[in-house]
């Protein structure tokens, strides 16, 4: 398995950038993510490492070896897409089977590959089997397996559960996972789908109108984010706007009505910041406990395990809260305080 370096890598289409220059290391056996939303960049980012478009500008490296003008079938990589492109009229085995046929490969090795890419994936009793009888991820099973028929030192990995209803993407991303770690190939997967990069990545790079915008592990991303884009994009975000101060060595966001509320002091230095606070680290206080900031319950979603409520602040700012059980307090129209613990209030500079 290998490496992956990008140097400097940009595209443009005549004044459009669609990818800034963009320095990147992918360390062999991890699987990275490049998020972000429609345009952000990261199709084409993944295009030029596949070598299937031609960069602007920089490097593209792998394994150390620079394949920024060598031809996509010459470096050694598999690519599975949305549409799995499943040949309807050939049986599974043959799927797999067919790159190798049409290079020469002798059948004895044809089958010993297949077999192998079978078993790899689970789908070794089904290898006689036409597409039409294959479930969705079945389907998408035999798409990866073709990828690895060719031992790949890469695996590039575009919106290949995009297709694929909820429980059944949660089924195959666990899959895909189990076998990512199982075989140590280098991933990169392109998704906009923010759970999924969350669960799935050794590393999220985070990109918007082809600016990478944070490159961080998932848990740093999303309780750390480097700015407001950042916040917003990856999961719902609370924010509050304020200056960033300290009392008695103590950081403090001070409010435009002069409210002081707990925070993180790691984030950036004194003067305006957004503090963002997650939904899940909201906490319920009585109106009479004069602690907080005070609020009015707007709307209450009971979702099963938890509740989501809908609160705007005395000044208009509205606010998500998700809780563990329905309280007595939560009910629309009800007054009451908001309050979280200084490290789960991260500042960012304005």
């Amino acid at each position: 398995m290998s490496t992956i370096e990008l140097i400097g890598l940009g595209k443009r289409y005549g004044d459009f950038t669609a990818v800034a220059p963009t320095d990147l290391r992918i360390e062999q056996g991890e699987l990275v993510t490049l998020l972000g939303p429609s345009g952000s960049g990261k199709s084409t980012i993944l295009s030029m490492i596949a070598g299937l478009t031609a960069p602007s500008e920089g490097v593209v490296r792998i394994g150390g070896r620079d394949v920024t003008h060598v031809p996509p079938a010459q470096r050694n990589l598999g690519m599975v897409f949305q549409s799995y492109a499943l040949f309807p009229h050939m049986s599974v085995f043959d799927n797999i089977a067919f790159a190798l046929s049409i290079r020469g490969v002798p059948k004895r090795e044809i089958t010993t590959r297949v077999d192998k890419a079978l078993a790899q994936v689970r789908l070794g009793g089904l290898a006689q089997r036409p597409p039409s009888e294959l479930s969705g991820g079945q389907q998408q099973r035999v798409a990866l397996a073709r990828a690895l028929v060719f031992e790949p030192e890469i695996l590039l990995l575009d919106e290949p559960m995009g297709a694929l209803d909820k429980n059944l993407r949660e089924q195959v991303q666990l899959e895909l996972r189990q076998l990512q770690r199982d075989l140590g190939v280098t991933t990169v997967l392109v998704t906009h789908d923010q759970e999924e990069a969350l669960s799935l990545s050794t590393r999220l790079v985070v990109l918007d109108k082809g600016q990478v915008q944070q490159v961080d592990a998932p848990m740093q991303a999303y309780m750390r984010p480097r700015n407001r884009f950042v916040a917003q994009f990856i999961g719902t975000a609370n924010l509050f706007s304020g200056e960033l101060s300290q009392r008695d060595g103590v950081p403090a966001l001070r409010l435009a009505d002069g409210t002081e509320l707990a925070c993180s002091a790691a984030g950036c230095a004194a003067g305006p910041v957004h503090v963002v606070v997650r939904p899940e680290h909201i906490e319920l206080l009585p109106h009479e406990s004069g602690h907080g900031l005070q609020a009015e319950v707007v709307e209450s979603v009971y979702l099963g395990q938890s509740t989501k409520l809908h609160l705007r602040t005395g000044d208009g700012v509205q606010v998500i809260a998700l809780v563990q059980q329905r309280q007595a307090e939560a009910l629309p129209g009800n007054q009451l305080r908001i309050h979280w613990r200084a490290e789960h209030a991260w500042p960012m500079p304005q």
